[in-house]
């Protein structure tokens, strides 16, 4: 499961910034309010799928509250996939020592 959570971040880390420097540029900038719709509507798919992927992970690996928070509000910063991907690196070869 930690596999497709890590998947999932990674994917509506870049969805987020696809909607952030690309989309609302486009519709502000270019005045053309499509591409925000259809990003944006993609991101609020797979931010539903990061969620979801992030509760089974952390019931999973009975990860602690506030892990599990951090890792829900690096989704709400722009690059916040990165901060997560290295604390989840840390988390694994932590974890791989230990067995």
């Amino acid at each position: 499961m930690l596999k497709k959570f890590r998947i999932a971040s990674y994917i509506e880390g870049l969805s987020f910034l696809t909607l952030l420097f690309i989309a609302m540029p486009i519709k502000y900038i270019g005045g053309n309010p499509i591409p925000v719709k259809i990003v944006g509507m993609t991101h609020g798919l797979l931010f539903f799928s990061f969620v979801f992927f992030l509760y089974m992970a952390s019931s999973e690996h009975r990860w602690s509250k506030k892990f599990t928070f951090l890792a829900f509000l690096s989704s709400l910063v722009p690059f916040g996939m990165i901060f997560l991907e290295k604390k989840l690196k840390k988390l694994v070869s932590t974890s791989s020592e230990l067995v």
